[in-house]
């Protein structure tokens, strides 16, 4: 498609359309048997096994389902350690008795497969000969159809294990961690009096993303290979304005937008919200809530479903954190809940002074958790790309803290100095000690500053990048909170036992935990240095590199606390820790490497090219008889100039390059992340500078790469 051309989407119907290729409840009804979609959905409720007959019976309904819906292939569709998801695709095709070709789909191929497992990361879990790997069924998450130009392949959402037992993916400790955070809440429940079956976490993702018009990304090496661009000089114009967030979606994006959304609603996701972001080119998707391991297959779906759309609309998808220096940068705000059986939002405020203590003891567990485990969630989130987004002026800064708002913050405050609350009609009622108010909902402020933030129902963590898996930061948040739930399900149990009543034990906990985690609570602008200086003073963590983040992974407490929940084994754990690190540095590499190339040759050469004209253009200049000396001497200047630059620009090239071997020979992981961090990347912002200077002085004409102010507003 030509620029300025539109690829117009037929537009959905949203009830007609939406979840029609996935192997949905009405779906499961009409092929499978009634007592096998009873038996299944069963399982799916309330957990179980699944035998070999009910795998027969439903392995033979989802291969009609497909057949129906132009399949020929299926797939186990999984999420290893490499951030996205992987496939392998088998089509249907067998023979029968005769040696007649059928359509065949077996029950052992609906819940297993076996997959190389050696060329996935594992951290040292699997070595290169030990090849092999299984996946297995998730019957939690639904089973879709994707389809494309050649035809559609059912996909099968599973788990992907090691031959010894060990998770190899993103969903099997996601699963785990459910089964936690699940159990540690009905414990809680059960003391209040609950009697719901079951408590699960739910999500709902926001996803940012730039789009860039497909003719300049195809001219720019570094997007093309890091997801970035390593040099570029700021646009005159950018984001100072304010005019993009929120603005008027202009015609082209718009018909993007539907046609993904189209995309999106036959693939039963949830796309709710659509808007300008702040940036130029930037944009947001967000959705409903969803159970957790739904939403998280639900947001690689979106990316992969959005990357896809783009290109029939001339445009390449960006996910990287900070693709455009100068300007904000993507990430994902993850909102996240608990929600009991009966749909109840366990971080709801209640309507009686009873659901408001069972609900304080919730927020608590949340808030404490992040005290305890800060360190633990700034650890999931650190990669080399979102070292350049946390901290901006777009994104909250490394140290981990919660805001609740003034008159949560007032209310936990004044209970915790046994104090009564006064308020006016637009505040909450009365607080006594031993009774608690009605607390309304969206009773305070948003501060999006905070990397953790409770906004009215729920608490939104903003620091995840817009590539990442949000699997490990809903795992994370599931263990931490479990922990602290058991935590104070002992003291207010203990508490019981000691003779107290019931209110008298919980307020007893509350009281102590509210002045326990009061570090990690703040109200301000986290973006100011003054945040930095008060956050050291609390003894709150803050490590702006991924190398010192990640080593909070194997942090013995919090290695106890996922051991202990049952979510990952050491052995797991550790194996995660060395495959960041072994990211970190490969990333890090491969931007020095590109960034070799296209200053030797790209930049480089353009820029000789113009220094030729410029010097040829000063030397004729002096032939002029007439010039004075001073004339003659801002000549030169323009020459001198340039020259030293274009110097100052090989100077920095040899001296990357002696970085990038001197890495070669670091043997340590350890010290080879270190030496990306403390060597490559300095070394690279420098020549950057350079280059960027050398781009604003140099004839456009002879510049090989397109500049930010077009990529951002030519389209």
């Amino acid at each position: 498609m030509k620029n300025g051309e539109l690829n117009k989407p037929a537009v959905p119907t949203i009830p007609n359309s939406f979840g029609s290729n996935v192997f949905t409840d009405a779906a499961m009804k009409q092929y499978l048997p009634y007592k096998a979609y009873l038996r299944l959905t069963e399982v799916v409720r309330k957990g179980g096994r699944i035998d070999e007959q009910l795998a027969e019976e439903v392995a033979h309904g989802v291969k009609e389902w497909a057949l129906a819906r132009g399949a020929t292939h299926y797939c186990h569709w999984f999420q290893p350690m490499t951030g996205a998801t992987a496939e392998k695709h088998d089509s249907f095709l067998s023979y029968d008795a005769k040696g007649q070709p059928i359509a065949r789909f077996s029950g052992k191929n609906l819940i297993q497969g076996e997959p190389d497992a050696s060329s996935f990361p594992s951290g040292g879990i699997r070595a290169t000969f030990e090849a092999r790997g299984y996946t297995a069924w998730d019957p939690t998450s639904p089973i879709f159809v994707v389809e494309n130009a050649g035809g559609a392949t059912i996909c099968i959402p599973t788990i992907f294990l090691s031959y010894t037992g060990e998770a190899l993916d993103e969903k099997a400790p996601l699963l785990r961690s459910n089964e936690a955070v699940g159990k540690a809440a009905l414990r809680v429940l059960r003391l209040f009096g609950g009697a719901a079956a079951r408590v699960y976490p739910t999500v709902g993702a926001e996803q940012e993303y730039f789009l860039l018009d497909k003719q300049y990304f195809d001219r720019r090496p570094d997007l093309v290979l890091t997801g970035r661009t390593l040099f570029g000089a700021r646009s005159p114009k950018d984001q100072q304005m304010e005019d993009h967030y929120f603005g008027t979606i202009k015609e082209r994006i718009l018909c993007f937008m539907q046609d993904a959304e189209a995309e999106l609603y036959r693939l039963g996701i949830p796309a709710k919200t659509r808007h300008n972001e702040v940036a130029p080119m930037q944009f947001e998707l967000a959705t409903l809530y969803e159970e957790s391991n739904i939403a998280c297959d639900h947001n690689h779906l979106i990316m992969e479903t959005m990357k896809k759309v783009a290109l029939r609309h001339g445009f390449v998808l960006l996910l990287h954190e900070k693709p455009f220096a100068g300007v904000n940068g993507s990430g994902k705000h993850n909102n996240w809940s608990l929600a009991d059986g009966e749909g109840r939002n366990l971080l709801e405020p209640g309507a009686t002074p009873h659901d408001n203590l069972q609900f304080l003891v919730f927020l608590m567990a949340v808030v404490s958790a992040v005290h305890q485990y800060g360190d633990l969630l700034r650890a999931w989130v650190a990669s080399a790309g979102n070292d350049h987004r946390l901290g901006a002026s777009e994104a909250p800064p490394a140290i981990m803290s919660v805001f609740l708002g003034e008159q949560l913050t007032r209310i936990l405050d004044n209970i915790a100095a046994k104090r009564q609350h006064q308020v006016t009609d637009q505040q909450i009622i009365d607080l006594g000690i031993a009774k608690l108010p009605v607390i309304s909902r969206d009773n305070t402020d948003r501060n999006r500053t905070s990397p953790f933030a409770f906004t009215g129902s729920k608490f939104e963590f903003s620091a995840v990048g817009a590539p990442q898996s949000i699997a490990p930061a809903n795992y994370t948040l599931n263990t931490i909170v479990a922990a602290v739930l058991d935590q104070l399900a002992d003291a207010v149990e203990a508490g019981l036992q000691g003779g107290a009543d019931l209110n008298s034990a919980v307020m007893a906990v509350l009281t102590e935990a509210i002045e326990r985690s009061r570090p990690a609570r703040y109200e301000g602008n986290n973006y100011e240095q003054a945040w930095e200086q008060e956050a050291a003073r609390r003894g709150l963590s803050n490590k702006k590199t991924t190398p010192l983040a990640l080593a909070d992974l194997v942090a013995e407490k919090n290695v106890a606390a996922f051991v202990r929940a049952g979510v990952f084994t050491r052995r797991e754990l550790e194996a995660r820790h060395h495959i960041q690190l072994e990211k970190y540095c490969k990333t890090v590499r491969i931007e020095a490497e590109t960034a070799l190339r296209m200053v030797r040759t790209m930049i480089l050469p353009a820029c000789l090219e113009h220094q030729h004209s410029v010097s040829y253009a000063v030397s004729a200049i002096t032939m002029v008889p007439e010039l004075d000396q001073m004339a003659m001497q801002t000549q030169y200047a323009i020459a001198r100039r340039y020259t030293v630059l274009v110097s100052e620009l090989e100077r920095q090239t040899l001296a990357l390059a002696d970085k990038l071997r001197a890495g070669d020979a670091v043997a340590d992981p350890a010290q080879l992340d270190q030496h990306c961090c403390a060597e490559l990347i300095p070394a690279m912002a420098a020549l950057r500078r350079t280059v960027d200077a050398l781009e604003e002085q140099s004839d456009r004409r002879k510049w090989p790469l397109p500049q930010y102010w077009e990529m951002m507003f030519v389209y």
